[in-house]
């Protein structure tokens, strides 16, 4: 199952972008084994400024048709990691090619694009920078994939 991270705005060089490339590379390493992945970054912009409903409408340009599409929302269900783990092995088990994991920009994602989305995820009640949320989704698919292969990375 190809995932894919689809995000407003640019994750530039820095520590974030060094974590962030560590963790999907570990999980592109992991995941293979266990069908999952390879994963990539797609990034949009809305250099018009025209706000959520144009980041919407890049964001759904984005992600690949016949995705399950997951939005990263603080609205959204709060799962301990295996308990990602196990979603995300259904999500594979049940035959998905694509799952999208989508993160809005400053202002989160438009209600629009919520709405039709197949799942929500959050990191917590707590807002979150869209760019650490990158790094932290990396960091879970990789632990998802380490649970799955029964690693020793997760600890109880």
């Amino acid at each position: 199952m190809r995932v894919h991270i689809c995000a407003v705005g640019r994750l530039r060089k820095g520590p974030e972008r060094d974590l962030y490339d560590d963790y999907l590379t570990r999980f592109d390493r992991t995941g293979r084994a266990l069908a999952l992945g390879p994963a990539q970054l797609i990034e949009v912009e809305d250099k018009k400024g025209g706000g959520m409903p144009a980041e919407a409408a890049l964001l759904e340009r984005a992600i690949p048709t016949g995705s399950l599409i997951c939005v990263m929302d603080e609205r959204g269900k709060l799962q301990s990691s295996p308990q990602f783990a196990e979603t995300l092995g259904n999500w594979r088990d049940q035959g998905r090619q694509d799952v999208a994991f989508v993160i809005g920009g400053a202002d989160g994602i438009d209600p629009s694009l919520r709405d039709r989305a197949d799942a929500s995820l959050s990191f917590g009640k707590m807002v979150w920078p869209h760019m650490l949320v990158r790094v932290m989704l990396a960091e879970q698919l990789y632990r998802a994939a380490s649970i799955l292969s029964g690693g020793p990375y997760h600890r109880v």
